[in-house]
C-alpha cells in the first residue's frame, strides 16, 4: 500500500464524528448541475509563502483546469489562521468560496475563549488534501548539532532560549509547547503574522528553534543556512534522508503531523461538495502533482468529506489536552 494509504487508514481508523453535519444551513437557489460558472475563491488564511500558501496555489492551478473556471487564492492571514477561517465560515454556502486548513483550525476551540466561529458547526468537510512532516530546525551558531545536544542546552538557560511559531494557536505555536513539556525544557513562545517569518529569524539568529514544514525549510537546510536536528515523523523524508527523527534522536512521544484540508462553508450543497471532492481526488493523485509534492517532502491524503470531519473531531480533542497542560491562552 503506498504511505498516502497508510497514513490516512490510520488518520481515519477511528468511528466517524456524528457532529460535523454538511447541511446546516439552508441551500443556496443555485442549481448544484451548474456548479461552477464562475471563479471560485480558495482562502489560504496564512501570509504568502508558508505552507499553506505553496500548497494551496498548487492545488489552485490545478483545480482551475480540471473544473473549468479559475480558482483564486486569497491571502487572509492573522490570529493563527482565524481571520481567514472566520471569513470562509461567513461567506455564502453556494460552493464558491472554499479554504485551506490546518492543525490551527483545530487547536483554537481550545486557545481563544471566545472564538467566532464554530470549527464543528459552521464548515462543511470537502476532503483532506495533503500531510507535510515536520523539521525541528535552528541556527547553525547555535552550539548543538544534534537534537540531544539542544535539550541539554536548553535545559541549562530555562527561560533564557526561545521558539517560534507562525502566531498563537498554530501548530508549530503548540508543538513548540508540546516541546517543552514532552522534552522537559522551557523555551519561550515568540509569536509571528506567518511561520515563515519566524524561520527568517532563524537564519538571522534571532529565534534559536522552529517546528517547520519541511517544503518552506529544506532549501536553506540543504543550502547550510539552517540546521535540521531532527524530523517530527515516524520516519524518515526522501526529501531529507540525513534528518534523524526525533525518535531516533532519543525524544519520544512528540508527534506533530502537519495535514491540510478543504472546508466550505457549513449549508454548501452536498452534490457540489461531492463534486469538488472527486475533483480535489484526481488533482491530488496526479503523477504530476505527486511527483512534485514528493520532491517538497508532501504527501498527498484525501479523504471522504466524513473521514476528514472524524479527523478534525480528534485533532480538536488531542490539543485541547496540551493547551490545557500548557495552560495557555491567547484572547
Amino acid at each position: 500500500m503506498p504511505a498516502g494509504g497508510r497514513l490516512l487508514r490510520a488518520l481515519c481508523a477511528l468511528p466517524l464524528a456524528a457532529g460535523m453535519a454538511l447541511a446546516a444551513r439552508p441551500a443556496p437557489a443555485q442549481a448544484p448541475d451548474a456548479w461552477p460558472n464562475k471563479p471560485v475563491r480558495l482562502i489560504l488564511p496564512f501570509p504568502p509563502g508558508g505552507g499553506t500558501d505553496i500548497l494551496g496555489r498548487l492545488i489552485a492551478e490545478r483545480l482551475t483546469a480540471s473544473l473549468g473556471q479559475p480558482v483564486v487564492t486569497e491571502n487572509r492571514g492573522g490570529a493563527g489562521g482565524n481571520v481567514g477561517a472566520e471569513a470562509a465560515a461567513r461567506s455564502a454556502p453556494d460552493g464558491y468560496t472554499i479554504v485551506l486548513v490546518a492543525p490551527s483550525l483545530a487547536i483554537s476551540p481550545s486557545l481563544y475563549s471566545k472564538l467566532s466561529y464554530d470549527p464543528v458547526r459552521d464548515f462543511a468537510p470537502v476532503s483532506l488534501v495533503a500531510t507535510v512532516p515536520n523539521v525541528i530546525i535552528t541556527h547553525p551558531s547555535v552550539p548543538a548539532n544534534t537534537l540531544a545536544e539542544f535539550i541539554r542546552l536548553a535545559k541549562t538557560k530555562p527561560g533564557g532560549m526561545n521558539f517560534g511559531s507562525g502566531g498563537s494557536g498554530t501548530s508549530n505555536h503548540l508543538a513548540g509547547e508540546l516541546f517543552n513539556i514532552v522534552a522537559g525544557v522551557k523555551l519561550v513562545h515568540v509569536p509571528y503574522k506567518g511561520v515563515n517569518l519566524a524561520m527568517n529569524d532563524v537564519l538571522s539568529g534571532q529565534i534559536h528553534f522552529v517546528v517547520i514544514g519541511i517544503p518552506a525549510a529544506a532549501p536553506h537546510i540543504k543550502a547550510g543556512k539552517l540546521r535540521a536536528l531532527a524530523l517530527v515523523a515516524p520516519q524518515r523524508s526522501a526529501a531529507l534522508p540525513e534528518v534523524p527523527t526525533v525518535a531516533e534522536a532519543g525524544l519520544r512521544d512528540f508527534e506533530v503531523t502537519t495535514w491540510y484540508g478543504i472546508l466550505a462553508p457549513a449549508g454548501a450543497p452536498r452534490p457540489i461538495v461531492t463534486r469538488l471532492n472527486a475533483e480535489i481526488a484526481r488533482t491530488m493523485h496526479s503523477p504530476e502533482l505527486k511527483d512534485r509534492l514528493a520532491a517538497m517532502g508532501t504527501d498527498p491524503v484525501t479523504s471522504t468529506p466524513e473521514e476528514f470531519a472524524d479527523l478534525i473531531t480528534r485533532e480538536i480533542a488531542k490539543w485541547g489536552k496540551v493547551v490545557r497542560e500548557a495552560g495557555l491562552k491567547a484572547d
